[in-house]
């Protein structure tokens, strides 16, 4: 069991993190400021430790960077965030994701029995923290959809991360020789249990994310971007614009010992530095797919668990008895979930497994947690919206025939769609995922935009549903924008 006990220090990082933002956009520009503000408050902030008040949203890692960020666009940069644009479908998303949980409050008046105490009801205060809670989450979305729509953006936003890639790898490098020592030494507690970042007589980086998974998925991410900023020849600084960052990258990947984040990068690097964009984008498509249909497929077991076990056991003895207690736990867990599918059992434990009073619950992936939370309706709020970026950039993609704007469309679908697949084995969703998300959604929209104002209505159909796979000559030549090379 995790004893969160922060220091001083811990909670001055908390309070002083939307001071940093105010630095940060009196003095950057407005994509630079908000990228490292949310960014940097997910590498840097202490996990588990947060500062509440009674009535207030709880601050802590997740909510600062999106209050800091939307306190910062209104007052210092002067801009008013949009939360809707027209009534499509992402809109219709987002209202279930704010009004499904007070359908998920008024189902769930009754207390659950653990045992030995009971767990109260869910009320409407619940049901507004819930919906509090989920906006601090994804406010970041907003902001990018909204401004970050350019290919000028898309590229800033590569280098933002892999420049993020290769700071962070000087502290992962030392926790790697040193053991995952510097959230104990800088914020008084270890944030997991410390066995679990032991690998093959060394140690896995933690640094300030919580778990060496999550640090090694974020170093796959920065490699992917590293490899898309190759493929379109773009310099990140003064680093020349090849293959050097992505080998670095690729080394520091390695030492992170996790099998999950190499398997993704031996499967995303390469789409990225060598498939053609239309490839890169069906891969993404798939990988959204199957994130927002394995419940169903899970529930109706139909998911090669046996399979994927013997797989795993096959190449680590203990990788499998890990993964294996997690498809057990899956399934218990999704077994209670499905007697409320709909609205599911709401927050604070109401959806766990107890024994004897005691919660014998291990519930890694974030879909379980919002299915069971939040039931069917909740799921797919969140993973329908994260999946419907991708699939509007799928559509954008046959829009555009500006080379980078193709390469570096299907690197942010890849990456955004391997962060949605990562939330099925684990919880690692972010307000910097979801400003990822935005930017990629963003981006799709704005080249419909430009489509519709320069194709003539009668010949091209525009719609996100059904975009043709050619244009015609007489249109085509209208779709080359942003041809200017970013050297």
């Amino acid at each position: 069991m995790v004893v969160v006990n922060p220091n001083l220090f811990a909670y001055f990082m908390l309070v002083v993190w939307p001071l940093v933002a105010m630095v940060l956009y009196s003095r950057l520009p407005f994509l630079r400021a908000t990228v490292w503000t949310v960014l940097g408050a997910y590498l840097l902030l202490p996990v588990h430790a947060e500062i509440k008040f009674s009535g207030v949203p709880t601050f802590d890692k997740t909510s600062i960077p999106s209050i800091a960020v939307g306190v910062c666009c209104v007052l210092i940069a002067r801009k008013r965030p949009k939360f809707f644009f027209g009534l499509g479908i992402a809109e219709v998303l987002l209202l279930v994701l704010v009004s499904s949980p007070f359908a998920t409050a008024l189902l769930n008046p009754d207390p659950v029995d653990t045992g030995t105490y009971l767990l109260s009801g869910s009320g409407p205060y619940d049901a507004l923290s819930s919906v509090v809670a989920q906006l601090l989450l994804i406010f970041p979305f907003f902001i990018a959809r909204q401004y970050f729509r350019s290919l000028e953006d898309s590229i800033e936003i590569f280098r933002i991360m892999v420049v993020a890639g290769l700071a962070y790898s000087l502290l992962m490098l030392f926790e790697v020789k040193m053991s995952p020592q510097l959230h104990t030494w800088i914020y008084g507690y270890f944030p997991h249990d410390f066995a679990q970042q032991m690998r093959e007589g060394g140690f896995r980086p933690v640094v300030f994310l919580g778990h060496g998974l999550l640090v090694a998925f974020f170093c796959m991410t920065t490699l992917v971007a590293a490899a898309a900023l190759w493929r379109a020849k773009i310099r990140v600084g003064r680093l020349p614009a090849g293959g050097g960052i992505a080998g670095y990258l690729s080394v520091i990947l390695l030492l992170c010992k996790t099998t999950s984040a190499t398997v993704y990068a031996l499967v995303l690097v390469p789409l990225v530095r060598w498939a053609t964009p239309r490839t890169q984008m069906r891969v993404a498509v798939v990988l959204v797919a199957l994130s927002l249909t394995y419940p169903v497929v899970r529930a109706a077991d139909l998911f090669p668990t046996s399979y994927i076990l013997k797989a795993a056991y096959a190449v680590n003895t203990d990788r499998g008895k890990s993964l294996e207690t997690r498809f057990t736990q899956e399934g218990q867990l999704l077994q209670k979930a499905w007697r409320r599918k709909w609205f599911g059992w709401g927050r604070f434990g109401r959806s766990r497994i107890y024994y004897k009073g005691r919660d014998i619950t291990i519930s890694d992936g974030y879909w379980i947690i919002t299915f069971g939370e939040f039931g069917i309706f909740g799921f797919i709020a969140t993973f329908g919206l994260l999946t419907l970026t991708v699939l509007r950039a799928a559509g954008a993609l046959k829009l555009t025939q500006n080379r980078r704007e193709r390469e570096l469309l299907g690197a942010l679908s890849l990456i955004v769609a391997v962060s949605l697949v990562n939330q099925l084995p684990n919880s690692s969703m972010s307000p910097w995922l979801w400003l990822l998300a935005g930017s990629l959604l963003g981006r799709a929209e704005q080249i419909y935009a430009t489509a519709r104002k320069r194709a003539p209505a009668a010949n091209v159909d525009l719609s996100p549903v059904g975009v043709p796979e050619r244009l015609s000559p007489a249109s085509a030549p209208a779709f080359r924008q942003d041809e200017t090379l970013i050297r």
